[in-house]
């Protein structure tokens, strides 16, 4: 169990703290202190790629949690935040319908001894929709506009980085057998 995944495994170990401050009310501060939550453990998915790469210390373990950490804490954010109120539930559904879809893309490839690398698109994306879940948990009136802009932007790059998985890797669904 090395630095990167005991990181990933912080991130899984926080998400149903996010989630109970962002469900339940216990004091005053419950959306900043999900807030906060939720920024540590995005923080944790930025480290925990850099220090494996860097130091060589990428795992199957880590291969294997780090993506599936990383889907959890966005998945369970973005349930919290349509049980709220704060965001359309067509939305979400399209949102994780572009995880599924690429975890099982990425199922069939490794399958075939494929491995398909994250892209700059996929990048894009999951930067987006971080700063899309601060600014909806954050709820600032006075960023609404900008919450809005953020919203369809990390929308589109979902589609975009989607598609993108789907025409670089056509191959990986033609069967070889």
């Amino acid at each position: 169990m090395n630095l990167p995944n005991k990181l990933t495994m912080f991130r899984v170990i926080l998400i149903p703290f996010f989630v109970i401050f962002m469900l339940i009310e216990i004091t005053s501060m419950d959306k900043w202190i999900a807030l906060a939550i939720f920024i540590i453990a995005s923080l944790t998915d930025l480290l925990d790629g850099k220090i494996a790469r860097k130091y060589n210390l990428v795992t199957n373990f880590g291969k294997f949690m780090d993506p599936l950490a990383d889907k959890l804490l966005v998945c369970s954010a973005l349930i919290c935040l349509v049980e709220l109120g704060k965001m359309p539930a067509w939305m979400v559904i399209i949102i994780i319908a572009r995880e599924f879809i690429i975890s099982g893309f990425r199922l069939i490839a490794s399958d075939n001894g494929v491995v398909i690398a994250a892209s700059y698109w996929g990048k894009f994306k999951t930067t987006f929709q971080m700063i899309m879940i601060c600014l909806l948990i954050a709820d600032i009136s006075a960023l609404h506009g900008l919450t809005v802009v953020v919203m369809w932007i990390a929308l589109l790059l979902t589609v975009i980085s989607l598609i993108d998985y789907l025409v670089k890797n056509k191959d990986v669904m033609k069967d070889t057998k």
